[in-house]
């Protein structure tokens, strides 16, 4: 398979873009990450911040320090000499979920006039467009297969997640004709071909599913999966989603207040030549290291 060019351009004085991919698919994001990883080993002087994304990267630098086309050349260099990289060692993170909760359903239903099919609600339009007749045949589809998180940010927390199936199977959503005022905290989206999580309450364009009791972004850092960073996601941190009924929820969320909620986190190799070579039985594998205990 030919490698595409990867494409560059400079926003402003003081980034350089890089898009690998028009596409989101692993293979872009991998070698993204080879190259961002081999750019971060050299150490340039002048380089400020080195952003990987779903098929691209971004680098901020300061131009006194090191000249834009400079930055370039050796940007160029760090592709030339990046090592392709098919393994990935990760975790695999199971996110409760309550679908079709009051808190979204009331948001999308005040946001009618702003929607694709007003007479219907986020899921139910979400389930018809993908050739689902039933809600609950689409909310089977959305959580029997796990996700890749391909990159966080655009609000602090906020996890991209890239569904790990066969391109043909992907659950794809327009965005909202116009974007919502309003959002819950910890609601599921969809937009694209990309699940999120809202980390914190605000305005959003995503088609609403459900809501998480697990908190993803807490600069008090109270919950123990909160060690390391105020910011739980990282980008190739891998997602299956439990729906929960309202009883389990509310345990949830009793339990988020008093501090001893956590989640359940197992370490994991993902190696992207075995899930392209059969994907349906790879993501099997990976549920069973998540549910080994």
């Amino acid at each position: 398979m030919t490698t595409k060019a990867i494409r560059y351009s400079f926003g402003g004085d003081e980034h350089l873009f890089a898009e690998i991919d028009e596409a989101m698919s692993l293979n872009a994001f991998f070698r993204g990450m080879a190259i961002t990883r081999a750019l971060e080993a050299m150490a340039l002087p002048g380089v400020l911040d080195i952003c990987l994304a779903n098929a691209s990267f971004q680098v901020r630098f300061n131009p006194d320090v090191i000249a834009p086309n400079e930055l370039l050349d050796q940007v160029k260099r760090a592709q030339a000499n990046a090592t392709a990289e098919k393994a990935l060692v990760t975790r695999i993170i199971e996110i409760p979920v309550l679908y079709n909760d009051p808190w979204t359903h009331e948001t999308l239903m005040r946001f009618r006039d702003r929607h694709q099919d007003p007479q219907a609600t986020d899921m139910e339009y979400a389930a018809r467009i993908n050739g689902y007749h039933a809600v609950e045949a689409f909310i089977a589809a959305h959580s029997n297969t796990p996700w890749f998180v391909s990159m966080v940010g655009f609000v602090a927390g906020l996890p991209f997640m890239f569904q790990m199936v066969e391109h043909e199977k992907q659950l794809q959503v327009p965005k909202y004709l116009r974007p919502r005022t309003d959002t819950p905290r910890l609601a599921l989206g969809h937009g694209g071909c990309f699940g999120c999580i809202y980390s914190v309450r605000g305005a959003g364009g995503y088609q609403l599913f459900g809501v998480t009791p697990a908190p993803i972004y807490d600069p008090q850092q109270r919950l123990d999966y909160f060690h390391d960073s105020m910011v739980f996601f990282r980008a190739g941190d891998i997602v299956q989603f439990r729906p929960v009924d309202r009883g389990t929820y509310d345990k949830a969320l009793a339990q988020v207040e008093a501090g001893t909620f956590t989640l359940r986190i197992r370490p994991v190799t993902f190696e992207l030549e075995k899930f392209s070579a059969n994907s349906a039985d790879y993501t099997h594998y990976l549920r069973e290291v998540l549910y080994a205990d």
